[in-house]
């Protein structure tokens, strides 16, 4: 089961109590966890072969509306979205190096639904092992910005440009690469279908319930080669004259641009797109 279908049910428990509230924000907490995963995969940098630092240290911006609505529950959302990236960078085998913290804030200059996620690397005293964390809450005090009391050893030094301080993100709908990636670099693309990952390492990958498709689908509702994604700058997503078509991101269309987190819904399957440099 993926990580994000695990974090949807655990806070199904919530919906009917205390967080009946959230689910009417135009925000909705499962996108923000889609945005904490595509943060980490873009600012991971490699220290050695085994060892792979992504951020610890979260702040999730909010337009008024949605802040007002989500801040009375921010202490167990940030619990919850803390536990996601936990389980996330144990799946990746990404390391921290302290405590894993989620914070919300509200930003005057974001319209409500859009929200931007900013994030740092906040060293502990204690080291982390690949894919753990402690506890959120744990290590570093005074929250967001305070200066860990010492940082451990490194393995080898950061990569040149590598930025200290905290690293904004742009606004959610319109995702690009981090500031610390490195120009021409190659574009890693893949799919997310149910938890399962299916990497894109052809030009055209077709999708389709036939047994002759690239990637298989087992839903009645998608024809046997449906649609498919071209690989390009940008990549997009071609119906093959359907029956039932393709929707894009809440758009029914035969052919649409495919951004890092696109969600294409075929028959009632949906197929998250990601991408990513390095």
């Amino acid at each position: 089961m993926g990580v994000l279908k695990r974090f949807e049910q655990r806070l199904e428990g919530l919906v009917n109590g205390t967080f009946a509230k959230v689910f009417k924000s135009e925000v909705q907490p499962v996108e923000i966890a889609g945005a904490l995963q595509r943060e980490c995969d873009n600012n991971a940098t490699i220290w050695n072969r085994e060892r792979t630092v992504v951020p610890n240290d979260f702040i999730v911006e909010l337009s008024a509306p949605d802040f007002e609505r989500l801040s009375p529950y921010s202490g167990q959302l940030g619990d919850e979205l803390s536990g996601l990236v936990r389980d996330y960078a144990k799946q990746q085998r990404y390391t921290f190096m302290g405590p894993i913290k989620v914070h919300l804030e509200k930003a005057d200059d974001l319209d409500t639904g859009l929200y931007r996620v900013r994030s740092r690397t906040l060293a502990s005293s204690t080291s982390q092992s690949p894919g753990g964390g402690a506890p959120a809450g744990a290590g570093a005090r005074g929250g967001y910005g305070y200066p860990p009391a010492a940082a451990p050893p490194m393995p080898a030094a950061p990569p040149p440009g590598m930025p200290a301080g905290p690293r904004p993100g742009p606004v959610t709908g319109q995702r690009m690469p981090g500031p610390g990636a490195m120009p021409n670099a190659q574009v890693r693309r893949w799919i997310e279908i149910n938890g399962t990952r299916h990497q894109i390492s052809r030009p055209t990958l077709v999708l389709g319930r036939s047994t002759d498709a690239d990637v298989r689908i087992d839903d009645p509702g998608v024809s046997r080669r449906h649609c498919e994604i071209r690989t390009g700058t940008p990549s997009t997503i071609q119906d093959l004259g359907s029956t039932n078509g393709i929707v894009v991101d809440g758009q029914h269309t035969t052919r649409a641009t495919l951004r890092d987190g696109s969600r294409i819904v075929v028959g009632s399957t949906t197929i998250v797109y990601r991408q990513a440099e390095g």
